[in-house]
């Protein structure tokens, strides 16, 4: 069933987003020391908290920014599991998991901690990037670009 499937993946991405927040965040104390380098410049924890949506817009940390954008976090992941819940193919499935997961991801964070929680940084070739993200972010990304290519439907063949 394609809503199984799909509810599967959303939970393995919630999942993995808060083990990896709650390890490197919370266990690894980033919260605290800000900085560590892993594979300078390519890799490196960064913390940073995000009041806003991509790269902090509209960020001003008021309540009201944050339940608003809760409430679309929770309109968009209810209208995918909507349009999708009878998806077919895999890869399809796979991607409304990954919206979806990535998008409670980061809803727990703005619930619990009033911002969500970002710390992957990545720069490369010289130029050094100032953003950070998290897996929550990462799975949204591939998932949308999923959605964006796979429409669910076969090819038809065309008779030449």
């Amino acid at each position: 069933m394609p809503i199984v499937r799909i509810l599967g993946i959303t939970l393995l991405v919630f999942g993995l987003d808060r083990l990896l927040k709650t390890w490197i965040v919370e266990w690894m104390d980033l919260r605290n020391i800000y900085a560590i380098d892993v594979w300078p410049p390519y890799l490196n924890l960064r913390m940073g908290w995000n009041e806003g949506i991509n790269f902090g817009l509209f960020g001003s940390g008021s309540d009201v920014t944050k339940w608003i954008l809760v409430g679309i976090g929770v309109l968009i992941s209810l209208a995918l599991l909507y349009w999708f819940h009878k998806a077919k193919g895999i890869w399809l499935q796979a991607s409304v998991g990954l919206v979806i997961g990535g998008a409670i991801g980061n809803i727990y964070d703005r619930l619990a901690y009033g911002a969500v929680m970002d710390f992957l940084n990545m720069s490369c070739c010289g130029i050094n990037n100032p953003f950070v993200f998290n897996t929550a972010d990462v799975a949204i990304f591939f998932g949308v670009v999923g959605l964006l290519f796979l429409d669910g439907k076969k090819p038809k063949n065309s008779k030449a």
